[in-house]
This record gives structure tokens, sequence and C-alpha cells, in this order.
């Protein structure tokens, strides 16, 4: 069964062709490689001891798309290619508008022609807004404070629509928490290109001297230590997630949270890695960023009743797996 990824190179894509590969499917990538590399797919290739097909395209570009869905039998697409970080989205609006929701909907086009009729979005608890954990899939979406939110809330309601609108699609929605960690072997794991925009290479990049310090935003909300707390999540259980989606799809749209359904504080996680590891992290304490909640933490109660997954690995996995990636760049 040859799965089409598209984002395959990337962080959570990555991780998702190798647990797709060892589940005993065929992978396909088409990859942009904007804030990913080449050297991903050859350690794909490593690990998995299986060749795999990779294109250099941009899924805004149609066609490129059609070429693809032309040679290949595509029985079903995991889609996770899409810009994604907060602030730059506030920044530049179109380009994530234009990325995000036109590259899907040219996506959708050439799955509805070429009849692809299994479909697995890499969507994110951003569309909860703010509303109180721990978070529900029946929960009624929040506005969200940024272009990069909006894109997965209006992404959601697209692939929505189409289902309606095509009985035959068999779509999950995969809300994501926080996925920290890299793959045991170190060969994969998260490498922004620039200053990373989440916690964990921010540490990882700390702890190996790139940067000087850790910045925490913000220490008086209302948790146990004053700090944010959120989902943590293992890259590979995430990746796993993936695979039982697929593995389940039936008609119809699903929607499930994949996190582990219990918080930890950003102060918890510095002391986890620097325990772990044996290694100091400075920090230094600066003000929260507007939009940023106290208490982020998912129920993941359906993830698990409806297509039999939960999240197998801790914390301190995730800390040992991410600086044997550090360590080995």
């Amino acid at each position: 069964m040859q799965i089409l990824v598209t984002g395959g190179a990337g962080f959570i894509g990555s991780h998702t062709c190798v647990a797709l590969i060892e589940a005993g499917y065929s992978v396909i990538i088409i990859d942009n490689l904007s804030n990913s590399n080449y050297k991903t797919i050859k350690n794909i290739i490593k690990i998995s001891g299986t060749n795999i097909i990779f294109y250099k395209i941009d899924i805004t570009n149609e066609n490129s798309l059609e070429k693809v869905f032309n040679k290949h039998k595509i029985e079903a697409v995991i889609h996770f290619a899409g810009h994604k970080a907060v602030k730059e989205s506030i920044q530049h609006p179109l380009k994530y508008y234009n990325n995000n929701v036109l590259g899907t909907i040219n996506l959708l086009n050439k799955c509805l022609e070429y009849k692809v009729n299994k479909f697995v979005f890499s969507s994110s608890a951003t569309v909860y807004g703010d509303n109180q954990s721990p978070l529900r899939e029946d929960m009624k979406l929040s506005p969200t404070t940024n272009p990069y939110g909006e894109s997965k809330v209006m992404v959601e309601r697209i692939l929505d629509d189409t289902v309606k609108s095509n009985p035959s699609l068999s779509v999950s929605l995969l809300r994501y928490f926080n996925p920290i960690g890299a793959h045991e072997s170190g060969l994969i794991g998260e490498q922004p290109k620039d200053i990373p925009n989440n916690i964990f290479p921010y540490i990882t990049q700390v702890a190996s001297g790139k940067l000087n310090k850790l910045k925490i935003f913000g220490n008086d909300y209302p948790t146990k230590d004053g700090t944010g707390v959120r989902d943590y999540i293992h890259v590979m259980d995430l990746a796993e997630g993936h695979v039982a989606a697929l593995n389940n799809l039936s008609k119809g749209i699903h929607i499930y949270n994949l996190g582990t359904g219990k918080g930890t504080s950003v102060l918890e996680l510095v002391n986890y890695f620097k325990e772990t590891n044996d290694i100091d992290i400075p920090y230094e304490i600066v003000e929260r960023r507007a939009g940023d909640l106290a208490i982020v933490y998912s129920d993941v109660s359906k993830a698990k009743r409806e297509i039999g997954w939960k999240a197998q690995r801790n914390i301190v996995s995730m800390c040992v797996d991410s600086w044997r990636f550090e360590n080995n760049k």
C-alpha cells in the first residue's frame, strides 16, 4: 500500500515515515525542504533499510502534484506539509494562508480526481483556542489568536465540507499537543533552520552551547511553579498515532487528540532534562507571550477507545532521545 506523505522530511513527518515502513507500508515523500533537508531522507532510509521515493516539490504547485498522482498508485495521503511558526504567521499571514490552506485544497483536488479516499491531516491543539483543559474533541472550537491557528481551523472545516459532499472519503483529523523527543537511533529529530520556535530544540541547543540560555516566558501563571503547563508527547508515539489512525480509517470524518493526557510545566521539563542528561540549562524568566495559556493538556480517551492508540513513552525517554540526536548532528 503506497502512502503519500507531504512534508515527510520534517520533524513529525520523518518519524511517521519510519513508523509507516515498520508497519509494512510503502512511502512516497514530497517536501519542498523549506524547513528540512535531504539528509533526513537519507537517514529515514538508513533507519528503515528501505528505499524511499522522494520528490522535492511544493504542494501549492498543482502541476507538480499532478505528476506524482499520475505516476503512482497512491492509496492514502498523510498531510504534514505546512508552515507552523506562530510569530511568523502574524508577520506574514498571506504566506500561511497560501501554503497551509491553498496547498491543502490543491492536494484534496488531486485526491478526488484520482480517487484517493483515505486522508489523514496533521492538525493542532491550537484549534481549541482558549477552551479549558482537559481538551476534548467534541468541544466547540474557539477563535485562535494567530493566522497559523486559523489556517488549521480553516483546513479542518474544508475537510469536513469535502467529506459531506464526497461520502466515499475517509478522513482523520489529528490534533497534536507538544511533540518532543527524537528517534532512538539519534539519526532524525527536530532541527529548525533558525532560532527554534519550540521549546525542546531550544533546550538542546542551550545544552550544547549553541545558544547561551533558555528564555522561559512567564513565571506568574496559576500553576504549581508559575510556568506554563503543556502536554508533551514523544514524537514516535505521535508517529505511531498516525499509523493507528490510518489502520482504523472508516468513511466519514474522525477527530482524535494525540497527547499523553498529562500536563508538565516548563520548569519541570527543564529539570527533567538537566537530571536525566546531567547537564545544566541556564535560563531566564522573561515576560509572557501574548496569547499563551496557563494550562493546556488533552483528553486522549477517544483515541484509545476508537483506534487503540495510547502514548507509551515518558518524559525521561523524550529527554534522552532528544539529547542523543543533538549530539549526533
